[in-house]
């Protein structure tokens, strides 16, 4: 198969996973760096403070990108070197540095896709009750303000938050990533309230203040269900469970974080299983969470088979024994990218974009001096054809963005796994293109149409 005219083959990463130069040319601090200092928090006590040397070396990766081919590249900016204190002063270096960035791919035909926020929120708002305050979505827009201002006369796609289910969840509530609380549901609820303000408040403020035509979406977790066989029972049960609600305390679904968004309403299940902690709702919340997006962003790794049972709703299916996982312990189930895609489309009627999806591998660098990878091939090859069998269903796909363009610092797991294209050596800092990305510049030139085995 061939993938449609004009689609986006790109690759992603985050600021703090790669750009490293942490305390350097008036940067703030983040909770990450507040994270890494916590002892026991991070692996080997690892932090992203040099990471991949980004912040002085992105002409050299750049340069990579470019001759891989990437016609789309993700990247966040951290809120914290544009604003150190995360409301006030504005850090001209910092500023800088993304402007220099952004030239530098367009001069390389890549297509910069901004991601505003992708976890590095700064440590003096933290200070302040962070996404707790009710000022928070305030905070957010008038940051992305001063982004948008700078950068929308040649960034054209924007993106608002990248996983709340993450930052919001394992940050707060399971403690363990950044800033590493462990709240009651009842304060993740309000949290979350006012991250979905951010986000509304944050296209609205694209929207008033791009110089040129602005593409706006969203990046949150996938979560999806595969349905064991094409039987209609088995299908149906799979797109009803993947748009439920069922864990009282749970923030692992779908609907709570994107019906808001882009149905303008909370999922009703959602409202009677929270009933016990749901924030007080202001007045016109819904009409603000609930702006126009040109595209719907998510981030798909796996998903969870599921059969119809007698009673026709969903019922998980067992792995079976010797599974096939990544380095992260995540199964390899392919098929989460013909169905997740399928199921959003039909539901939020948006152009889809893959956003993230990639394979956590132990790789190095061999004695023929090359990385060999045949698992990140085979792992990215079986999901893009079922990707591709999402596009045969109907699903308006347009671009997929593989995680990640590079080894990075990992959050929690430090330096442990490595989900690049490109091997860095993190003392030398020496960059090794992957076998993986040498095959990924061929499934670009030919936009697709060599992945059938």
């Amino acid at each position: 198969m061939s993938f449609p005219e004009g689609f986006v083959w790109g690759s992603a990463t985050a600021s703090y996973q790669i750009e490293g130069a942490a305390d350097e040319d008036g940067k703030g601090p983040s909770v990450w760096d507040m994270m890494c200092r916590k002892e026991g928090a991070i692996w080997n006590g690892q932090s992203g403070a040099v990471a991949c040397d980004h912040y002085h070396r992105y002409k050299e990766d750049v340069a990579h990108w470019k001759e891989i081919g990437l016609k789309g590249y993700r990247l966040s900016i951290s809120w914290p070197r544009v604003i150190p204190a995360g409301v006030g002063p504005v850090n001209p270096k910092g500023l800088d540095f993304y402007d220099k960035l952004i030239d530098e791919l367009l001069a390389a035909n890549i297509s910069p896709y901004l991601t505003l926020f992708h976890w590095d929120y700064p440590l003096e708002l933290y200070y302040r009750g962070g996404w707790l305050n009710a000022d928070s979505p305030d905070w957010f827009a008038d940051y992305t303000r001063v982004v948008v201002e700078r950068l929308s006369d040649r960034v054209t796609h924007w993106m608002t938050l990248n996983e709340p289910q993450c930052f919001v969840g394992l940050g707060h509530r399971d403690g363990v990533h950044a800033p590493g609380d462990k709240l009651a549901f009842k304060e993740i609820l309000r949290m979350t309230r006012h991250v979905l303000l951010a986000h509304g408040k944050a296209v609205q403020t694209i929207r008033a203040h791009a110089k040129s035509e602005a593409k706006v979406g969203y990046a949150p977790v996938g979560t999806v269900k595969v349905p064991a066989t094409e039987d209609p029972k088995d299908i149906e049960a799979a797109r009803r469970s993947m748009f439920s609600i069922t864990e009282p305390k749970g923030y692992w679904n779908n609907t709570w974080w994107m019906d808001p968004v882009i149905l303008g309403c909370y999922p009703e299940d959602g409202l009677q299983a929270y009933a016990p902690d749901l924030p007080e709702m202001g007045e016109g919340d819904l009409e603000t969470m609930c702006q126009p997006l040109d595209f719907f962003g998510v981030n798909i790794y796996q998903g969870q088979t599921v059969r119809a049972g007698p009673d026709g709703n969903a019922e998980p299916v067992d792995l079976p024994t010797g599974y096939a996982m990544t380095a992260f312990r995540w199964p390899v189930t392919p098929e989460a990218l013909r169905w997740g895609p399928r199921f959003f489309h039909e539901r939020y009627k948006l152009p889809i974009v893959i956003t993230e999806n990639g394979l956590a591998n132990l790789d190095w660098v061999a004695l023929d001096g090359k990385v060999h990878d045949p698992q990140r091939i085979d792992f990215t090859r079986r999901y893009l054809l079922q990707l591709g069998k999402a596009i045969e269903d109907g699903a308006d796909v347009r671009g997929y963005f593989h995680w990640s363009i590079m080894d990075n610092f990992e959050w929690a797991e430090g330096y442990r796994q490595r989900f690049g294209l490109i091997h860095v050596d993190y003392d030398g800092q020496k960059r090794t293109l992957k076998d993986s990305a040498y095959w990924y510049k061929e499934v670009i030139a030919a936009n697709g149409a060599n992945l059938t085995p």
